[in-house]
């Protein structure tokens, strides 16, 4: 099996294709200025983005972790996912309140898409 690595930050490569699949690295807001929504969907336009560059996209996402700085927000966060989500797609997914990396960011997405 053949692994390609792509975007090699400090610590871990942003995305990572192995056996048909396309794992993203958890994403943040590169725009930390907004609220919850806001950084949503600057986190969900970036992973169109990862999946498009690699051959993949949203409808083909099978699994998606969200992390949300306060719980109490997921309704913002649900607002933009469901305006962007694939209805036809919709992946498996989990959402849990965390400490993130940093104050400023509101929400993480982490996802594991089919290439194919």
């Amino acid at each position: 099996m053949t692994i390609t690595r792509k975007g090699l930050g400090v610590r871990f490569h942003q995305v990572v294709e192995a056996g048909g699949f396309v794992f993203l690295a958890g994403i943040v807001a590169n725009d930390t200025s907004g609220d919850t929504a806001a950084q949503t969907k600057d986190i969900l336009d970036q992973i169109d983005a990862l999946l498009v560059s690699v051959g993949s996209s949203k409808a083909q996402i099978v699994t998606a972790n969200i992390w949300l700085s306060d719980i109490k927000t997921i309704g913002a966060m649900n607002t933009v996912w469901d305006v962007w989500l694939d209805k036809e797609n919709a992946p498996v997914r989990a959402t849990v309140e965390s400490k993130l990396a940093a104050p400023e960011y509101l929400v993480e997405i982490q996802v594991k898409a089919f290439k194919g």
